[in-house]
């Protein structure tokens, strides 16, 4: 996802009504999110789709990640050697 850009991106609700062909066209051309504001406060994002599934396999990830990370903590992990055979195993059934 590109980085937001001020002052194209951060859009009142009264705009997003009146213009939301365009400013969809826009999230998709730039794969910038917009952020929606009303009464001045921002209240919601607009995502192109791909961007936001990207970000969701990210979050996963990561979820994964700090999961693992909190095993190994924890002494749940396994030897580097041990998980090698064993996927090893795995493959050649």
């Amino acid at each position: 996802m590109q980085r937001l850009k001020i002052d194209q991106d951060i859009k009142p609700l009264s705009e997003v009504r009146t213009g939301i062909a365009n400013i969809i066209k826009q999230v998709h051309d730039t794969k910038r999110p917009v952020i929606i504001t009303q009464h001045g406060k921002s209240v919601a994002v607009l995502l192109d789709v791909y961007e936001y599934e990207a970000l969701q396999e990210k979050l996963e990830l990561l979820t994964d990640v700090q999961a693992s990370l909190n095993q190994l903590e924890n002494g749940q992990g396994i030897a580097h050697e041990d998980a090698k055979e064993k996927v090893l195993k795995r493959i050649q059934k």
